[in-house]
């Protein structure tokens, strides 16, 4: 029996692209690249995947954003030989910024920014499958956080949204559906 049907989206250019798990869950991972460097995010291994990645450039790392998302992570950063840095608090050497978004206990996330790319990832906190938006249009904030939204990320004007959970939303009603989301989070 096969496993479950994975597929590109989240096409970003020479910037890099995603892939995701169809599954409930919708899974999704994703290659960054700048500068001749890629940095794979959230990432669960899938060979069509890593070759693209490996075609944007030299691989730098590998980024679990969120504690307890280790899909493949560890392997792939043991197998490419480069960092695992989890829930990171900085990125060296990467055009990203680390964003804190859960700090607690059970729940350690972060978000990236890439300013030059106007490009915002998301692990959990923020989602486009079924689970994250109930229904509503994407994204939707994940059901723990729908009280305590973190409002931060509908500062940063992203034209790009890149989700854990999902594909990702691409152009300029970007920014407006994550400030619309974290404002009626308590709603949802």
């Amino acid at each position: 029996m096969s496993g479950p049907r994975v597929r590109f989206c989240d096409d970003l250019g020479p910037r890099g692209f995603g892939w995701i798990v169809e599954e409930a869950l919708a899974r999704a991972s994703h290659a960054l690249a700048d500068d001749g460097r890629v940095w794979l995010v959230d990432p669960v291994d899938w060979p069509p995947a890593l070759e693209r990645a490996l075609e944007l450039g030299e691989p730098a790392g590998v980024l679990q954003l969120l504690d307890r998302h280790g899909r493949d992570c560890a392997a792939l950063a043991e197998r490419l030989d480069v960092p695992l840095l989890v829930a990171p608090a900085e990125i060296p050497g990467s055009p990203f910024r680390s964003l804190p978004v859960v700090r607690r206990r059970v729940w350690r996330e972060v978000a990236l920014w890439w300013p030059q790319a106007r490009t915002l990832v998301v692990a959990d906190a923020l989602g486009t499958n079924a689970f994250a938006t109930g229904g509503a249009d994407p994204p939707g904030v994940h059901l723990l956080l729908r009280l305590t939204p973190p409002r931060r990320l509908g500062e940063l004007g992203a034209e790009h949204l890149l989700v854990g959970h999902g594909e990702g939303l691409h152009g300029p009603g970007t920014a407006d559906a994550i400030r619309r989301a974290l404002a009626t989070s308590r709603r949802g």
